[in-house]
């Protein structure tokens, strides 16, 4: 997939709606499903919500997947629903159907169910397309990891505010321990097999960074819902601090909150704050692999997607995070006696739940204080300006 030249970030009073409703949607961990609306104000919009969804709006057969897609979406809808569709947006491109659905009125609401239906249908056709491919998980890994270190790597070279990045793929000893703490953990359950951390030159930093992401590298939309961890921003005080983003908080969608959400991990010191989500990243399948595949394949479009960790925060939390208990070392330390206790001894399972595993990992509201508790893995601190892997990372898994 072609990078699009790296410019400058937007400012935090030059967001609009839509970013500001995207990067809550990321920190929050919450599913693009239950919008009512876009919020995309032109067609230069659309083209990079287009290019971050892994399509070439100028591209004649990526725009006939497109309108495939969307032929797909009226029929489940009018199949399973009768869904009563108008004529002028059944017949409208894919590219006006997201302008609409940014609209008001009876064919807005009709364009966000298409494209709502149109989000799943692509995605469940990509891991058809996927399973069915002559591709490996190390083939995917590396299409994931190209995609990313070029960015990153336009994006340091742009002297934009990124003071260190990392990013590697999750040792086996590390998967094995990781699934070895945890008395639910499964192997297929496992998202940060592929890491990527940066660390932001501020805090203030975090948002634009976040944004420039979403639309460059991976959509907001597959974001995966329940897997974000934000114990850096109680959000709506933040953006109250600000007027241009205080005004916009009041026009957007769904409950805008202050509430810090936490993880499970029950390693993690109080202390560690973090901003961590899971993205099932689109990548372009190569055109060698794609045309060695049958034709029936073929026709389920270019795009598979891989699922894969992303971790921020800004230098002086960093900084912080690497003291006292909430030390790479001593996160280490905990997981391995526990991985030891339950080898030898099991786990006990007529003791009482602690209050650390008392609520799903991604409903739990965090305090905006010391006793906040993150979790999931944490990547190496090793810098790296590489587009190739870094051959290992530290990581807190």
């Amino acid at each position: 997939m072609q990078t699009q030249a790296v410019g400058s970030l937007k400012r935090l009073d030059e967001f609009s709606l839509s970013d500001l409703e995207s990067v809550w949607l990321i920190l929050a961990g919450r599913s693009v499903i239950d919008w009512r609306r876009l919020n995309l104000e032109d067609e230069e919009d659309v083209r990079v919500f287009l290019g971050s969804q892994g399509f070439l709006p100028d591209d004649e057969l990526d725009r006939a997947r497109l309108e495939e897609l969307k032929e797909n979406a009226i029929d489940y809808l009018r199949r399973q629903f009768q869904f009563p569709i108008p004529r002028a947006v059944e017949r409208a491109t894919v590219a006006e159907l997201l302008l609409v659905a940014s609209s008001k009125g009876h064919r807005q609401l009709c364009a966000c169910t298409i494209l709502k239906a149109m989000h799943i249908i692509h995605h469940v056709e990509a891991r058809e397309l996927l399973f069915s491919l002559a591709m490996s998980d190390q083939d995917l890994f590396r299409l994931i990891e190209e995609r990313v270190y070029r960015l990153v790597g336009h994006m340091l070279a742009a002297g934009l505010p990124i003071t260190e990045f990392v990013g590697g793929r999750k040792r086996r000893d590390s998967i094995y321990t990781k699934l070895l703490s945890k008395a639910d953990a499964h192997s297929s359950a496992v998202y940060d097999k592929l890491r990527f951390r940066i660390v932001t030159r501020t805090r203030d930093d975090i948002l634009p960074v976040l944004l420039f992401l979403s639309q460059h590298l991976f959509p907001f939309n597959y974001v995966v819902p329940g897997e974000s961890i934000n114990t850096i921003f109680p959000f709506r005080s933040y953006c109250s601090d600000n007027p241009h983003l205080a005004q916009l908080v009041s026009r957007a969608q769904g409950d805008v909150a202050d509430d810090l959400v936490a993880g499970d991990n029950k390693f993690s010191a109080e202390s560690y704050r973090i901003i961590h989500f899971v993205v099932d990243l689109p990548v372009r399948v190569p055109d060698e692999v794609l045309l060695a595949a049958p034709e029936e394949l073929r026709s389920l479009g270019p795009v598979v997607f891989g699922l894969c960790e992303f971790q921020m925060v800004d230098a002086g939390t960093e900084e912080t995070n690497e003291r006292g208990d909430a030390a790479h070392a001593k996160y280490k330390e905990r997981q391995r006696e526990a991985v030891m206790s339950r080898l030898k001894l099991g786990i006990d399972r007529k003791a009482p739940r602690s209050s650390r595993g008392s609520a799903p990992a991604s409903r739990r509201s965090a305090p905006a204080g010391p006793s906040s508790r993150p979790s999931k893995s944490r990547p190496g601190k090793s810098k790296t300006k590489s587009k190739a892997p870094p051959k290992s990372s530290r990581g807190e898994d």
